[in-house]
């Protein structure tokens, strides 16, 4: 009933920029927080930023600012502005939005996630 649809990863060299995008559709009652989320392969998936519906932010200090979260709850959307990239921030980058779609009850919807890799 609801899907999260990423886009805007890909290769770039050390000290670049890009920008990732993720839409959420569905039955959506309400979307709670929406966050980024980064893996590397054998590693724990992990936290880089989350934005609160009311635009509270928190970043993971290693990319604290570097990296911007921000959505558009008109179109149930969330970016990461990412800059100065390093090799360090390769990894695939995975959207997930806790989603109401009832008055009670909320999931957490994870996207495909998209591939960043950052070259030296």
């Amino acid at each position: 009933q609801v899907q999260l649809v990423e886009s805007g990863g890909g290769l770039v060299q050390s000290g670049g920029s890009l920008r990732l995008s993720c839409a959420a559709s569905g039955s959506i009652f309400k979307i709670r927080t929406m966050a980024w989320y980064r893996q590397v392969a054998g590693e724990q998936r992990e936290l880089v930023a989350n934005v609160a519906s009311g635009g509270t932010t928190n970043y993971a200090d290693s990319v604290k600012g570097r990296f911007t979260i921000s959505r558009d709850n008109s179109k149930n959307t969330v970016y990461l502005q990412m800059s100065s990239l390093k090799p360090e921030d390769t990894a695939v980058y995975y959207c997930n939005a806790e989603v109401y779609t009832s008055l009670v009850l909320y999931s957490d919807y994870w996207g495909q996630g998209t591939q960043v890799t950052v070259s030296s």
